[in-house]
């Protein structure tokens, strides 16, 4: 609690306060923590505790213009809202999607006239993902209710969110059953984010993410495993992400002020780093960083 008072603090005298920032708004895999029908020691004593975990989303807010975008509309879509629009004053202007995972987009029933009746929130999507939200069921509904407005994204093409801020969307491979699979660069007049949430391995995207963490100022990266037999049951690659540990080693050889840019986010109920430990420490101590809600990364 006094290290993020003190990041708070700190943030407050880093940056004008009518500034753009980005903030965490959850750090957990699709299933939150603790997950659905976990006993284990990883959720066992969070279920009666105050210590659960948001699944993954960011917040862009833009204080000038009293606007604010989500990337990911989650499973804790009403509690990310109010934080977003609330807690930060500002209106809700639009939803950017990563993919048809059930982390992701499974919150924007919550803009149906069962919850918000929500009137024309415009949601970005690639071509495959506007598809799916206009062909399925519930999904059709909020389109034709006009509870939602799809807007179509390009891939690397750059959208202007405010006089001087800027996201663009970018493929990355990963499990695409339903849809296309987006990271996001936001951009602001000073530093730039990268928010890449899931990807199957470094090595299968077109891009080299050691070049791409030189040329800008924070990532918010996969971080879902800590490492291999996270899972025992499981045949983890069939469920596809880049290790900690993997991409700890890939990313080592950057000098310190680089490696500190890293944080890790979407962290699976099962990894250890998902709390203040021993994982979360090394991860420290190797100059990479573990991604907490609530955090606040000015553009």
């Amino acid at each position: 609690m006094r290290f993020f008072f003190l990041f708070i603090l700190f943030v407050s005298f880093s940056f004008s306060i009518d500034s753009p920032y980005v903030v965490v708004l959850g750090i957990a895999q699709d299933g939150g923590s603790p997950q659905s029908g976990c006993e284990k020691p990883c959720c066992k004593d969070l279920w009666n505790s105050n210590e659960k975990e948001k699944v993954s989303c960011i917040g862009i807010v833009d204080p000038k213009s009293g606007k604010s975008w989500m990337i990911d509309a989650t499973p804790d879509f009403s509690e990310q809202y109010r934080i977003i629009t609330k807690e930060n004053h500002t209106e809700l202007a639009g939803i950017f999607l990563t993919h048809a995972h059930m982390g992701h987009y499974t919150g924007l029933l919550h803009l149906g006239r069962e919850v918000m009746g929500a009137k024309d929130i415009p949601v970005f999507a690639m071509p495959k993902m506007k598809e799916f939200l206009e062909s399925n069921s519930p999904w059709d509904q909020l389109v034709s209710l006009n509870n939602i407005k799809i807007q179509l994204m390009k891939n690397d093409k750059e959208i202007k969110l405010a006089d001087r801020l800027f996201i663009e969307p970018f493929l990355v491979p990963h499990r695409d059953e339903y849809s296309e699979t987006v990271g996001y660069k936001i951009i602001g007049v000073n530093k730039s984010v990268l928010f890449i949430p899931d990807i199957d391995k470094w090595e299968k995207w077109d891009q080299d993410i050691f070049q791409v963490i030189q040329h800008i100022d924070i990532a918010l990266l996969d971080g879902t495993f800590y490492s291999q037999g996270e899972l025992p049951n499981r045949d983890m690659s069939e469920i596809p992400h880049p290790f900690i540990v993997e991409s700890m080693e890939t990313l080592y050889p950057l000098n310190t002020p680089n490696r500190n840019k890293v944080h890790f986010i979407h962290f699976n109920h099962s990894n250890p780093a998902i709390k203040i430990g021993t994982a979360s420490n090394l991860i420290r101590s190797n100059r990479f960083n573990v991604a907490r809600e609530g955090m606040i990364f000015p553009l």
